[in-house]
């Protein structure tokens, strides 16, 4: 017999998808922190950390979820996520902080973000935890959005 997941009593499949987001989410929010560190724009820096603090804030959520389910929730970042930060470091180091360059790199992040929510979404299908994946799947997709607009407004102004 198949057991009904309930929110405190969630597969262990589910649990790893929801670490997963974790992971990726805390990446974000320590890349866009980066980012802001890195470019020369006073908007961009606002918008970065205003990025990353909704980044921690999505993987503060789930990780309750996480600890719910008896689970101690210390999920660190994922070495990829290292690497893509030292990453969006470099080449805005690289390029003087250069709007188009670090946006750019953090929209190639957005893309890894966005695919990581659609895949967990389609694994937990039907899932209790499914209105709030599919919430902050809206914000991601909205933020992936801003940043792929911003970078081609940043082109076509260097054009």
């Amino acid at each position: 017999m198949t057991r009904m997941e309930t929110i405190t009593n969630l597969k262990d499949e589910t649990i790893q998808h929801i670490k997963d987001l974790v992971r990726i989410n805390q990446d974000s929010a320590e890349g866009f922190a980066e980012a802001a560190d890195v470019v020369e724009n006073d908007d961009l820096k606002g918008l970065f950390s205003l990025m990353a603090g909704e980044r921690q804030q999505f993987a503060n959520e789930l990780r309750s979820y996480v600890i719910l389910n008896d689970d101690d929730g210390e999920i660190s970042g994922s070495w990829k996520g290292m690497f893509h930060r030292w990453w969006l470091d470099l080449r805005g180091k690289l390029s003087g902080g250069d709007a188009y360059a670090v946006l750019a790199e953090a929209e190639r992040g957005e893309d890894k973000i966005k695919a990581m929510y659609e895949e967990c979404i389609k694994e937990t299908t039907g899932n209790p935890l499914n209105d709030v994946l599919h919430r902050q799947y809206a914000d991601v997709v909205k933020g992936h959005d801003r940043v792929r607009d911003l970078r081609d407004a940043v082109k076509a102004a260097k054009d």
